[in-house]
């Protein structure tokens, strides 16, 4: 059996430098630099990034104005202790107990977030499903210990994911799962949450502009210095290839999903993590990759994986349904581009054929 784990790793490291030297284009000479400029604080035109490891993955966070320091470590605090209190790999988060439980009390994040996603789930008719975590355990992407389940072990686990079973009191955070062997994993949610929440840190304190990469997940605020906006490089699922094209913006969340970020290839076939809910399997429905553009950074995490679910035809269709919140760039089996109407004067491709999606 083999990963394609490491390289794929590689390659998130590389693409999140690209992305933020893309959005960091036409900065002062310091907006690439880590931490703070030499001399001090950030002044009202330049930008100081801070670079950590949380949820996995490689962030960058980068803002300009007064105080943008001190936000900026705020934020990493801010990531770190949520990581704390949503991970299935700590003991002592809420998400696990909860899962060893199956009944507890949520609060602060981790409430706001299994808010989110439950409402997500019934937005998407199920395609997407925090609590197929004991089916990516039992495909190995928890462990990287990679093996495909058997058809009877998929179905007996599909029994226990109908979220619709849950108990949940959004006002004192009580939940109680509906069914024995239920587990769930926030991570298709999760950064999104919190690049949300680190754009709020930077209206609190009152920064102009800013920009938050986790791990590939982007959001913008506000303006670079000079007054433009901000230029994202959108992920392009094949490993030789950098980037899909670049969307000029501000003040919106660019997430991307797709097969390519964890897969392992058994007797010639790639399995790759994004799981269908019905089935239990990888899902097949000719896409390559989806990115979701919103104002809200969680809305557009768990989209990109619910629309990659979905497939194309469906995906356009919940777009319609819902097209004053968010836009779209899918890319199909057969590399054609599908942009949705409210972006396509602002994305632009050199590589590959754009259909506009009206």
């Amino acid at each position: 059996m083999k990963s394609n784990m490491k390289k794929t790793e590689t390659r998130k490291i590389l693409l999140a430098a690209l992305i933020t030297a893309v959005l960091l284009a036409a900065l002062p000479a310091l907006a690439g630099c880590s931490g703070a400029p030499e001399g001090g604080g950030a002044g009202s035109g330049e930008t100081v990034s801070r670079d950590f490891f949380a949820m996995d993955t490689y962030m960058t966070v980068s803002a300009w104005g007064d105080g943008a320091d001190e936000t900026l470590e705020s934020v990493e605090d801010m990531i770190v202790s949520m990581e704390n209190q949503v991970s299935t790999e700590r003991p002592s988060s809420e998400i696990a107990k909860l899962n060893k439980d199956g009944s507890g009390t949520l609060s602060g994040d981790s409430l706001n977030i299994v808010s989110g996603a439950l409402d997500l789930y019934k937005e998407t008719g199920g395609a997407f499903n925090i609590s197929i975590y004991p089916i990516m355990k039992a495909w190995g992407f928890t462990t990287k210990e990679y093996r495909v389940p058997t058809d009877e072990e998929l179905a007996a686990l599909l029994e226990n994911t109908d979220l619709s079973t849950v108990s949940f009191d959004r006002e004192t955070g009580e939940i109680s799962f509906g069914q024995d062997g239920m587990e769930v994993d926030l991570g298709g949610i999760t950064k999104g949450y919190a690049s949300a929440k680190a754009v709020e840190m930077f209206k609190e304190a009152g920064l102009p502009g800013g920009l938050v990469n986790l791990g590939g997940n982007v959001q913008t605020f506000g303006k670079k210095p000079d007054g433009s906006l901000w230029k994202v490089a959108v992920q392009s699922p094949y490993p030789d290839d950098d980037y899909l094209g670049v969307i000029e913006l501000t003040d919106k969340a660019v997430i991307t999903s797709g097969g390519y970020e964890r897969n392992f290839e058994k007797d010639g076939k790639t399995y790759h993590h994004i799981m269908d809910p019905e089935t239990g399997k990888p899902a097949e429905k000719g896409l390559l990759s989806v990115t979701i553009i919103s104002d809200d950074g969680m809305a557009a995490d768990g989209l990109s994986t619910s629309l990659f679910v979905m497939g194309k035809d469906k995906a356009e269709d919940f777009w319609r349904a819902h097209r004053e919140d968010f836009d779209f760039i899918m890319m199909d089996e057969n590399n054609e581009l599908f942009v949705s109407e409210g972006i396509a004067d602002s994305f632009q491709s050199e590589k590959y054929k754009v259909t506009v999606v009206r």
